[in-house]
């Protein structure tokens, strides 16, 4: 089976990141054990992607917009994104070659 170029597949919201060509085997992996075609699979990916590279102060909008939709008081959305955060995996701060390099030469 075959995988489409990750080019091909749109990204599942605004700026989401697409999949890396280093996800291919994902992609195939995703195709071959689930019933989502290759085009879906990097569809999810992509978003799986978006979602995990929200940093901190992107997630809060977010959250404490769908919370505020929801019908919750600012009390009750902050305690629960103070519950939240420390589950969640964020974007880490993007590095230059040095900080790179310094991380693994010491």
């Amino acid at each position: 089976m075959s995988t489409p170029s990750v080019s091909s597949a749109p990204p599942a919201r605004p700026g989401a990141p697409r999949p890396a060509p280093a996800h291919e085997d994902l992609l195939e992996h995703l195709a071959r054990t689930t019933s989502l075609g290759p085009s879906e699979a990097a569809r999810v990916v992509a978003d799986v992607l978006a979602y995990f590279s929200e940093s901190v102060e992107e997630y809060v909008r977010r959250r404490h917009g769908e919370l505020q939709a929801r019908g919750l008081t600012n009390e009750r959305i902050f305690e629960r994104i103070a519950l939240e955060l420390p589950q969640r995996r964020v974007r880490p701060a993007e590095l230059s070659a040095r900080q790179l390099r310094r991380i693994v030469y010491g």
